[in-house]
């Protein structure tokens, strides 16, 4: 059976579109970067998997800049074309909820925005799938959407199919045998602005769902970028945010 993709495929064109240079992506790189080098410290990644790698450009990041040996894995033939026209190496068409690589084999585990895309009742197989794949004392570093009053007509259009609470996640893992060693709220300064614009301005508009990565002007991509480099800047030094766009978890694999 062929594998399809739990996120709406023409959504891949947008991201590839914009990823890069953004606001949005170069903020929550930048807190994800942030919270990521404060566990990892100094300690030597063998093998890493991108566990949904989309487009792949995070994965082409830490190949390129940072000489990671990661492995970018997807479900989806759209994204992975992007990953290798981009020059990715070593991409994998594969499932999250059943990885085909061998107990233990990574040192680090990613999954970034791809829980929200699992059907309800999907995601515990992948937190399995996960926790068998890395090695002992390997690292989990986990990015999902929170909180589902922030849904919106881009979740909508991007087939977001779940939202995750802080308590739900941290359950999540720990079932599936980690130990989380932190989990906090991100994209939090500007949840007013979101609240605005996805509970009173979208049901006003009536409009059909629709991508929420158009281009905006560069005054504007600076100051929506601001808040972002404020939060890395928080989240590096240690501190939690109690609501968020999003989450982030770091999870471990105890030996």
């Amino acid at each position: 059976m062929p594998l399809t993709s739990p996120m709406n495929p023409a959504e891949f064109a947008n991201i590839a579109n914009c990823e890069r240079d953004f606001w949005w992506y170069r903020g929550m790189r930048k807190i994800l970067f942030r919270m990521l080098d404060r566990r990892l410290a100094g300690r030597p990644i063998g093998r890493a998997l991108e566990a949904g790698c989309g487009t792949g450009y995070f994965s082409w990041l830490l190949q390129k800049e940072r000489r990671w040996p990661v492995i970018p894995m997807d479900i989806s033939p759209d994204g992975l074309r992007y990953a290798r026209k981009m020059g990715v190496d070593r991409p994998v068409q594969a499932d999250a909820t059943a990885i085909p690589f061998a107990g233990g084999a990574f040192d680090l585990v990613l999954s970034i925005d791809v829980l929200a895309h699992l059907a309800r009742g999907a995601e515990p197989a992948a937190a399995r799938e996960m926790f068998r794949v890395l090695a002992p004392g390997g690292l989990l570093m986990v990015r999902t959407a929170a909180l589902d009053i922030l849904r919106s007509r881009h979740s909508e259009f991007a087939y977001e199919r779940q939202r995750f609470t802080r308590r739900r996640l941290v359950e999540l893992f720990e079932t599936a045998g980690f130990r989380v060693v932190r989990c906090t709220y991100a994209n939090s300064l500007l949840m007013p602005v979101a609240l605005a614009k996805f509970r009173l301005w979208e049901p006003l508009q009536r409009g059909p769902a629709s991508t929420g990565l158009e281009p905006v002007a560069p005054w504007l991509d600076r100051l929506l970028y601001a808040p972002l480099a404020v939060e890395a800047a928080c989240i590096g030094s240690g501190i939690n945010f109690p609501a968020g766009q999003s989450l982030l978890l770091v999870g471990e694999k105890m030996g």
